[in-house]
């Protein structure tokens, strides 16, 4: 891995476990697709940072866990015009 690549992966790994962000809402931050974000949590950042990808997978994991929750939320906001 580069070093471009690997500064990438240490700076979304601080932005998720400090903000508790999404997949999407790391790939919208940083102008990169959730392809790219996701593969550098999940398979880059296990390779350099085991501790630091530990804290990461507890987020993606309760986001997971509450995408059903925040879905309904976004279709009851677009029905109900706000």
């Amino acid at each position: 891995m580069n070093d471009e690549m690997e500064r990438r992966t240490c700076e979304l790994a601080a932005y998720v476990i400090e903000t508790g962000a999404t997949v999407r809402a790391a790939a919208r931050k940083f102008g990169i697709s959730k392809s790219t974000v996701h593969k550098d949590l999940t398979q880059r950042l296990p390779k350099t940072h085991s501790g630091l990808s530990e804290q990461v997978r507890e987020v993606l994991d309760w986001n997971k866990q509450q995408r059903h929750i925040r879905g309904g939320l976004a279709t009851r906001r677009k029905y109900k015009g706000k």
